[in-house]
């Protein structure tokens, strides 16, 4: 039986081995559930991109795994929690090639291309929740 299985699993996301353990859980959880390579790297690449925005922007935090049901759907969902300093602008955080930190732009728009459900909650000074998930048909 998998963690994600038993309950909600959640994660701590502090270091960059926090990352790279968050990584293997959700693949592992994806493959428990036989989705297919390609839709185990979408979930995988996302929720990477998503762990390292909480490390470098929020400032550290948590993410939240659990296995979902839905209109005969089964699926993943991760949260990623940070209590850092917020989005100000969540559409313009939202496109292509806009960064904050340097980086290449495509993190939050890209997780959201990524995931087939994508919601982001943040204002200034309340941090930030991102939740993304991906659903297989049974």
């Amino acid at each position: 039986m998998s963690a994600a299985a038993e309950g909600l699993v959640h994660a701590a996301l502090i270091t960059d081995e926090d990352v790279v353990r968050l990584r293997k859980l959700v693949r592992d959880e994806m493959v428990a559930l036989k989705f297919s390579l390609i839709e185990q790297t979408k979930m995988v690449t996302a929720a990477s991109e998503l762990a390292r925005n909480t490390l470098r922007y929020g400032g550290g935090g948590r993410a939240e795994l659990e296995l979902v049901e839905r209109g005969g759907k089964r699926g993943i969902q991760v949260s990623f929690i940070d209590e850092g300093p917020g989005i100000a602008d969540i559409d313009l955080a939202l496109t292509d090639g806009y960064t904050s930190g340097g980086g290449m732009g495509l993190g939050l728009s890209g997780a959201r291309r990524l995931a087939d459900d994508f919601i982001l909650d943040s204002a200034p000074g309340k941090g930030t929740t991102v939740t993304i998930a991906k659903w297989k048909l049974f």
